[in-house]
């Protein structure tokens, strides 16, 4: 019985890092399109923006993701990448 359960286990982990897989590789296409999408069009600059700018002027970085994250309501990581890329384009 413990051998049948053990196998039902194993079958249901890797369904579920299969899902898992297919998810992120969905995930991945979709932020190509829209960044492709917003390449194409004519969008205004987030208005938080001029704030992270001051605030990277200033050499606060770590001050510049915490508001962006916040603001945004991105993870760390995204933050990060975020206030990278306004850096590049200053």
């Amino acid at each position: 019985m413990e051998l049948f359960l053990a196998g039902i286990f194993i079958v249901a982990v890797v369904y579920l890092i299969t899902k898992i897989s297919s998810l992120q590789e969905d995930l991945k296409n979709i932020k190509y399109k829209l960044n492709r999408i917003e390449s194409q069009m004519e969008l205004p600059e987030n208005p938080i923006d001029e704030d992270l700018r001051a605030l990277l002027k200033e050499g606060k970085d770590i001050q510049a993701v915490k508001l962006a994250r916040e603001t945004l309501g991105l993870s760390l990581l995204e933050g990060k990448q975020y206030v990278d890329a306004l850096k590049e384009d200053a």
